[in-house]
């Protein structure tokens, strides 16, 4: 005889209690650093006794590689939505906004993605996805530097990118740190300009100086 499938009903309240687990333990992981924080810690917060997340958690890192590998995915789907060709025509400055506000988006909705990406002793396998996620976004920004500025050599281009993201990761750190609202909006527009400011030179010839009684020459009509 068949063994029949469990009850839809089952299923869905299992879900609902792994999502539940997973957002107390972003909660824990925010407050507490992923090294310090425990189960029992992500039980309390949670609203649940330890034995109920141990049925769906053997432990710390199971519940870390869980969490760690559905924030990867959501921040894979923010870079999608920045680094794509019709983003690539626009001028240097909309495109800024074009991949900047997911990726800030992304990380002010999630701050356990650096509280766990972060930490000393985070999962290798967490460790690893999120490597591979930083050499692909680095790679994007090389990739966005060789379309605006065609004629710059490769390795001038790893260089701009990585001083680039560099500059972003540094001003993400603030962004993150100001409160919500018109400081936190002034802050991301800092970032933008400091981006702009930096890489704008590589696409927009700089002109040179007019000579002491040189005439300019009118613009053409």
């Amino acid at each position: 005889m068949s063994e029949e499938p469990k009850p839809r009903r089952r299923q869905a309240r299992g879900e609902r209690r792994i999502a539940q687990l997973l957002q107390a333990a972003a909660n824990v992981f925010c407050a507490n650093g992923y090294t310090a924080s425990s189960t029992n810690a992500i039980a309390r917060e949670a609203h649940v006794s330890p034995g109920t997340l141990y049925q769906y958690f053997p432990n710390k890192e199971a519940i870390a590689i869980e969490l760690g590998e559905r924030l990867l995915h959501q921040m894979r789907e923010a870079h999608g939505q920045a680094f794509t060709p019709e983003n690539l025509a626009l001028p240097l400055p909309d495109l800024l906004d074009a991949v900047v506000d997911p990726l800030i988006e992304f990380n002010c909705a999630n701050p356990a993605f650096l509280a766990l990406m972060h930490g000393s002793e985070v999962p290798g396998r967490i460790a690893e996805e999120h490597d591979e996620l930083h050499a692909t976004l680095l790679t994007r920004v090389q990739e966005v530097i060789a379309h605006y500025a065609p004629a710059l050599p490769a390795e001038d281009r790893l260089r701009t990118a990585g001083m680039a993201f560099a500059a972003f990761k540094g001003g993400l750190d603030l962004v993150l740190a100001a409160p919500e609202g018109a400081e936190r909006d002034a802050t991301i527009t800092e970032l933008k300009t400091l981006l702009l400011r930096y890489l704008s030179p590589l696409v927009e010839p700089v002109a040179e100086p007019v000579a002491e009684g040189q005439v300019t020459p009118a613009p053409s009509r």
